[in-house]
């Protein structure tokens, strides 16, 4: 399965921040949404950077609780891993297994077009195994 598949049962909506906005804007937006990661953008198609909870955890635990007041781009993840629309589910999961992050955008020809999760992955491996299973069980009962 392909990441664009991915992205038309899911969606393409992607949460961006630009990463001037505080922390405390974030976390928010975050709560709000009830997602892990926002993605920096100054203009909701270029990739400045992406900030998740961890970043922010990590940032409070550093700095306190002052953090909350910084602009966003002072916690961000600026090296951010993207994949394109192209890239298969299984490579994906590998990239984000290596790499260890937990969200990656998908950029087209230089623009966002969405985001994946691990939920995301892992939702879309259980389906192919699930399918696969069902054709084998199918298969094996085929007179």
């Amino acid at each position: 399965m392909q990441i664009s598949q991915l992205l038309r049962h899911k969606g393409s909506e992607v949460a961006t921040i630009d990463g001037a906005e505080s922390v405390r804007t974030a976390l928010a937006r975050l709560a709000e949404k009830g997602i892990g990661a926002l993605v920096v953008s100054s203009d909701g198609r270029r990739i400045d950077g992406i900030v998740s909870e961890r970043d922010v955890a990590r940032g409070l635990h550093d700095r306190g609780a002052g953090l909350l007041a910084d602009p966003v781009s002072s916690v961000m993840t600026a090296q951010v891993h993207t994949c394109p629309p192209t890239a298969s589910v299984h490579d994906l999961a590998r990239t984000m297994t290596d790499k260890r992050v937990r969200h990656v955008p998908v950029v087209a020809d230089g623009d966002l077009v969405g985001i994946v999760s691990i939920g995301d992955v892992v939702k879309a491996r259980l389906d192919e195994l699930e399918e696969e299973r069902r054709q084998l069980v199918d298969y094996i009962q085929t007179p």
